[in-house]
C-alpha cells in the first residue's frame, strides 16, 4: 500500500497521467495518491557488491502491487463486508470486555500484526508524514470506538447509515460536477429513509447511540481524507501500522482496564483473547488495508459515494448474523444508496 497504474484501471485516463513520479520527502504523491518507486531511493553503497536484502515490509508492497489489476470499487465492497461482519461478531464481546475494552483489544492486536508485517521505518520521515499518520490514528480510534458504541445501542443498519453521513459530506464538498451532487443527494434520500422511516424495532432510537453514530460519521470523514494522504506518503502498509498503533495508544486510558478485567475475570481468558484476535483481523486490519488500496486509485469523492453501500451491507449482515429485520422503507433506502453508488462509480470512471 510501486508500479504505475495502467490505463485499463481508469478508462479514459492516459497511462502517463497515472504515472506519478516520486514526490519530495513529506509531500503527498498527488490527488489520487500513487505508488512510490523503490528505484528512486538511493542505493546503499554497502550492498553493491553483495546480495541484495529486501527492505522491511517488502512482501506487503509486492502483494499490493500485484493487486493493481483488480477494480478499485471491489476493494471498497470487500472492506465494507469485513467491517460489518467484524462488528457483528464483536458484539458478543461487549458483555465481558465492554465496548471500550473490546475496541482497545482489537486495535492492540491489529497494530501488533501490522507492525510485525510492515516493520515501518520512522527515521527520516518528515514531520508532515508523521503528523498525518498520527491524525489518521486519532480518526481511526474515534471511528472504531464510536461506531461500536452505536452498534451496542442501535440496529446495525441504522448505525451504519448515520455513520455514512461522513463520507456523504466529503462527497458533497469534493463534488466538481452536477452529476456527482445528484448521486450524493440520492444517497442522502436513502439515508433519510433508513434512519427516519423504516426502523423495524418499534422503539425510539437511543440518544447515546445516536450521538455515537454521528460522532463516528465525523471521524469517518476525517478518516477518508487522512487515509488518502497517508496512503500516498507511506509505502505498503507502513502508514496503516503506524496509525493503528497511535489508535491503540490513544484508547489505552479508557480501554486497558476493562479489557484486563474482562480477560482475567472470565473462566476462559484464552478463548476470549482468541476470539478478539479473530475479530481484530476482520476489523480493523483487513478493511483498513483494503481502504488504503482503494483510496490510492479512486478520487476521494467517488470513494465517498461508493461506500454509500455500507448501510445495505450492514443491514444484510445484521439480518444474517444478529437476526435484525428490515422494513419496506429500509429496503427502499437501501435501493437508493445502491443506485447512487453504482452511478457515482460509473460516472467517476469516465470523469475522474
Amino acid at each position: 500500500m510501486s508500479s504505475p497504474a495502467t490505463e485499463h484501471l481508469l478508462p479514459g485516463v492516459p497511462a502517463e497521467a497515472l504515472t506519478v513520479p516520486p514526490s519530495a520527502k513529506g509531500e503527498p504523491a498527488g490527488e489520487r495518491g500513487g505508488w512510490r518507486r523503490d528505484t528512486a531511493r538511493p542505493a546503499d553503497p554497502g550492498t553493491a557488491s553483495g546480495p541484495a536484502h529486501p527492505p522491511p515490509g517488502w512482501w506487503t508492497t509486492t502483494l499490493l502491487r500485484r493487486l493493481d489489476s483488480i477494480p478499485a470499487p471491489l476493494f471498497c465492497l470487500l472492506g465494507m463486508g469485513t467491517v460489518q461482519l467484524g462488528i457483528a461478531l464483536s458484539t458478543p464481546l461487549f458483555a465481558p470486555l465492554g465496548v471500550a475494552g473490546t475496541t482497545f483489544l482489537r486495535l492492540v492486536l491489529a497494530s501488533a500484526v501490522l507492525l510485525t508485517a510492515a516493520r515501518p521505518r520512522l527515521r527520516g520521515r518528515s514531520l508532515r508524514d508523521l503528523a498525518s499518520a498520527a491524525l489518521l490514528g486519532a480518526a481511526s480510534a474515534g471511528m472504531t470506538l464510536l461506531f461500536a458504541g452505536a452498534v451496542a445501542r442501535l440496529p446495525m443498519g441504522t448505525a451504519a447509515t448515520i455513520e455514512y453521513l461522513g463520507p456523504l459530506a466529503v462527497a458533497l464538498v469534493l463534488a466538481r460536477g452536477f452529476g456527482h451532487v445528484l448521486w450524493a443527494v440520492l444517497a442522502a434520500a436513502g439515508v433519510a429513509l433508513l434512519t427516519l422511516v423504516g426502523r423495524g424495532d418499534g422503539l425510539g432510537p437511543d440518544p447515546t447511540g445516536l450521538a455515537c453514530a454521528f460522532g463516528a460519521a465525523a471521524c469517518y470523514a476525517g478518516y477518508i481524507l487522512l487515509t488518502h494522504r497517508v496512503g500516498a506518503a507511506f509505502r505498503g502498509l507502513e502508514g496503516l501500522a503506524v496509525s493503528l498503533t497511535v489508535s491503540a495508544v490513544l484508547l489505552a486510558p479508557i480501554g486497558l482496564l476493562p479489557a484486563w478485567h474482562g480477560l482475567t475475570g472470565g473462566p476462559h481468558p484464552g478463548s476470549l483473547l482468541l476470539r478478539a484476535a479473530g475479530v481484530a483481523m476482520l476489523l480493523p486490519v483487513i478493511p483498513y488495508a483494503l481502504d488504503l488500496v482503494a483510496l490510492r486509485r479512486l478520487p476521494q469523492r467517488v470513494f465517498s459515494v461508493v461506500v454509500s453501500m455500507e448501510p445495505a451491507v450492514s443491514a444484510a449482515v445484521g439480518l444474517a448474523v444478529l437476526g435484525q429485520r428490515i422494513g419496506p422503507a429500509q429496503a427502499l433506502g437501501i435501493a437508493c444508496v445502491i443506485t447512487a453508488s453504482a452511478g457515482a462509480t460509473l460516472t467517476g470512471r469516465d470523469r475522474a
